[in-house]
């Protein structure tokens, strides 16, 4: 039996959610919570974890990290409305082993949870064919801190946001975004952010 952890913030889709897997003789749902503070002790096999957890909660990639830290056997997929490389990144670096995304039919996601409970990865698809894309083309690809950094910029964090939020100096920051704009062609930040939405780099 496998046993599964949702992390979501609606009640509704966890419930949801639940009834769908627990259709599964092998799938058990053994905790369903709203937060990133009650999910990191649930010694689940599998954590189903959205990325918008509300907007004062920790969002989820502190969700990840914590789940790792705290429950390091628990395997963690991303199940989220958002599918940019910004996040897909993001959520693999914070040690997330799959990534689906809501609209993902129902067989897709019980083989992702029953590849993560056997230690595998979970990335198949659509998002794993744009992972492929950028181990092939890393001149031409943002790194995982690029991506980080124009999509703050694009929710309106100037330089020195940015070098406050990410814990680095100014000039790093500048450095960062220059990178960017070489990688997407672009002259200036308000290209780049547009050319990086355009493409499904980040989100709108």
């Amino acid at each position: 039996m496998i046993r599964i952890l949702l992390l979501d913030d609606h009640p509704v889709l966890r419930h949801g959610v639940r009834s769908l897997l627990e259709t599964q003789s092998d799938l058990e749902v053994v905790a369903e919570v709203g937060s990133a503070a009650e999910a990191a002790a649930s010694g689940a096999d599998v954590a189903l974890v959205d990325l918008d957890l509300g907007d004062d909660a920790p969002d989820g990639f502190e969700a990840i990290r914590a789940i790792r830290r705290e429950s390091p056997g628990t395997r963690v997929l991303v199940f989220t409305a958002y599918d940019s490389d910004a996040d897909i990144v993001r959520a693999l670096d914070a040690g997330a082993v799959g990534y689906l995304v809501k609209d993902s039919r129902p067989a897709e996601l019980f083989r992702a949870i029953r590849r993560a409970a056997e230690g595998e990865s979970a990335l198949d698809g659509p998002i794993g064919s744009r992972l492929l894309e950028r181990t092939d083309r890393p001149q031409e690809t943002l790194t995982s801190r690029e991506l980080e950094v124009l999509a703050l910029a694009a929710d309106g964090f100037s330089n020195r946001d940015l070098a406050r939020e990410l814990h680095v100096s100014e000039a790093t920051v500048k450095t960062h975004l220059h990178h960017a704009f070489a990688k997407l062609g672009a002259d200036n930040r308000q290209a780049a952010i547009a050319t990086a939405i355009r493409r499904g780099l980040i989100r709108r």
